[in-house]
């Protein structure tokens, strides 16, 4: 089996002074592995769940500054751990705290893809397998924005 996302060699770039803490959930292993080793490279501290049930928990006993979320997985799905998040910060309240930023992460690449996860709450898509490029523009946008 091969990896859904693709592990380049690549080094941190310094001028954007990645740093942050991403949870990913995602139910493969390999992509687990290479996702991790990825994030971390770019300057991310990592906690992996292996599905959207074990995801929701994470986050709300984490302080994450972004989640990279798969979207088929057993238990509960992406969407659904979404939607489940999104629900629980409205309960909370914003209280100051910036709505925290949730990247699908697919292998799922039609426009209607990108759409089902837009409409489960998600901020933004990437499909896989990934570019490095692609991922660090991403978790920068939404991470480091002012």
């Amino acid at each position: 089996m091969s990896a859904c996302i693709a592990e380049p060699e690549i080094q941190k770039r310094p001028e954007i002074g990645a740093s942050g803490q991403v949870l990913v959930v995602e139910d493969n292993l390999v992509n687990q592995k290479v996702a991790k080793s990825l994030l971390q490279r770019l300057g991310y501290r990592v906690d992996i769940a292996n599905n959207g049930e074990e995801g929701v928990a994470m986050w709300s006993r984490g302080d994450y500054d972004a989640i990279i979320m798969d979207c088929q997985m057993p238990v509960l799905d992406g969407y659904s751990a979404t939607m489940q998040i999104r629900a629980m910060e409205e309960e909370m309240g914003n209280s100051g705290k910036r709505r925290l930023p949730i990247i699908a992460l697919t292998a799922h690449a039609m426009p209607y893809d990108r759409q089902k996860c837009l409409d489960a709450g998600m901020d933004d898509y990437l499909t896989k397998p990934v570019a490095v490029g692609d991922l660090e523009d991403t978790l920068t946008r939404w991470i480091h924005a002012s």
